[in-house]
């Protein structure tokens, strides 16, 4: 995963107790955002608990939590607020803030990420397997079920009747051509492929953030005697904490290969890959709205592109709102980026509610033997109303670097 990343040259001689290490300043976009500042440069040795990263407001220096990644480059990384700019200072000072705040734990066939002991979403890696008397083909594993918002409403379905292969939130490939033979890892009926968990390579919990990477295979169950993986992915989950008790966010990123000589075609259609997700069966016409960057709403918006989408409804509760916001990347095939949403009308005039940006929707994509591609999308769950206002400048925040600037002693 690639986070905000600036490169500061500061030649550090000495540090001692309470001591200041850097000063910066941040040119925010007004909302949340992943902030990596990167310190190898400034000679920083020493673990996490001897540091201590504080915003200045004024007369008050309020520490902040933060994340030291030693991966690679040595890295801090931490959550802005949402005002427009701010200043902070990283002192060597005894870090008394190092509680996990977003926590991923493995129970029971899944892993699940939690955020202030309260459950958000979980990553099921066991098999789920349909319903008495449903064909036992629709099984699966690697799939993102419940998505749960800030006040505990599941937004996510999987298994509706209609559709059984719907699983809360994943990204098959669907109309796809190995050797000239079209094999289906989305409709599992059709019996030609699916997508399974394999491995977990890493799970991660912290003050800011959680994360897991899961090896997921693509199946193609047809082209030769025996089945044979047609696609090799790794699917990283990065939980944010904003610090807020209406909103959190999360990274879905798609790193995939094809191991197979002759690659493999995506077909051109309305549906596969990128990240689609059914919503709870309590969204209905009636009580459910679309609005996308490009300003269609759920009559005009199936088809279109957009850089974002809102994706709103009812409350459990039938008092409020609640709902998430799906960004695509600007490194994304076909950005901005094609969408599949169900008519208003659909489901026998049900109108149940399905998203997924769809990168294939208007043109096929080769994908050539050995070469890696990737797909990225940030969500944002949130309660209430989130503006178009704020979710152009959280896509603007993740997709663009903030500004950050050196400040003199």
């Amino acid at each position: 995963m690639k986070f905000y990343i600036v490169f500061i040259f500061i030649l550090l001689l000495s540090c001692t107790e309470n001591e200041d290490i850097v000063r910066f300043s941040i040119e925010n976009k007004g909302v949340e955002t992943p902030i990596e500042l990167d310190i190898n440069g400034i000679g920083l040795t020493g673990a996490a608990g001897d540091m201590t990263l504080f915003r200045n407001a004024g007369e008050t220096m309020n520490p902040i939590p933060f994340q030291l990644d030693t991966i690679g480059a040595k890295r801090i990384l931490f959550m802005s607020g949402n005002q427009k700019d701010g200043e902070y200072i990283l002192k060597r000072k005894k870090n008394s803030n190092a509680e996990q705040s977003v926590q991923a734990i493995k129970e029971k066939a899944d892993l699940t990420l939690s955020l202030g002991n309260k459950n958000v979403l979980s990553y099921r890696y066991g098999m789920t397997y349909p319903p008495k008397g449903v064909d036992s083909i629709y099984g699966k594993s690697g799939y993102i079920h419940p998505v749960i918002t800030p006040l505990g409403d599941t937004l996510s379905r999987i298994q509706p009747p209609d559709h059984f292969h719907h699983y809360g939130i994943w990204g098959p490939w669907t109309h796809t051509q190995i050797k000239g033979q079209q094999v289906d890892f989305w409709n599992l009926g059709d019996r030609k492929g699916t997508v399974l968990f394999k491995k977990f390579n890493s799970m991660l919990s912290g003050p800011v953030f959680g994360s897991f990477n899961a090896v997921q295979e693509h199946i193609d169950f047809i082209t030769e005697k025996e089945a044979q993986v047609a696609l090799n992915e790794n699917l990283n989950v990065t939980v944010w904490d904003l610090n807020r008790e209406d909103r959190y966010m999360f990274d879905y990123i798609s790193s995939f290969n094809s191991p197979l000589d002759e690659g493999i075609l995506f077909e051109a259609y309305r549906y596969g890959g990128g990240v689609g997700m059914r919503f709870t069966e309590r969204w209905k016409a009636d009580n459910c709205s679309v609005l996308t960057s490009e300003g269609n709403d759920r009559l005009t918006a199936d088809g279109t592109n957009a850089k974002w989408c809102i994706v709103k409804g009812e409350s459990s509760d039938g008092k409020g709102t609640n709902g998430i916001l799906f960004m695509s990347h600007t490194e994304n095939r076909m950005h901005p980026e094609p969408m599949r949403i169900w008519p208003i009308d659909g489901n026998g005039g049900r109108g149940d509610m399905f998203f997924e940006f769809c990168p294939i929707r208007h043109e096929e994509w080769k994908i050539e033997p050995g070469k890696d591609y990737q797909l990225k999308y940030r969500m944002v769950v949130f309660e209430g109303d989130l503006t178009a206002e704020e979710a152009e400048a959280y896509w603007q925040s993740f997709v663009n670097k903030p500004q950050i600037n050196i400040v003199n002693n």
